[in-house]
């Protein structure tokens, strides 16, 4: 039982620094991308098809 004074201020650490660290992934704006999908869907480039496979390898 003395181990639990140990384990349970750790995991708190450690989740208050995922949570500070999501947060600031929030603030600097790494989840935006207004324009991405709107773009990433007209395009072909991104699409369901396999590559053509290369008979001269």
């Amino acid at each position: 039982m003395e181990v639990l004074t140990i384990l349970i201020p750790v995991s708190l650490i450690l989740g208050l620094l995922g949570l500070g660290a999501f947060i600031w992934t929030l603030r600097k704006g790494m989840y935006d991308d207004p324009d991405g999908d709107s773009q990433r869907i007209l395009t072909d480039e991104y699409d369901d098809k396999p590559k053509p496979v290369d008979k001269n390898r």
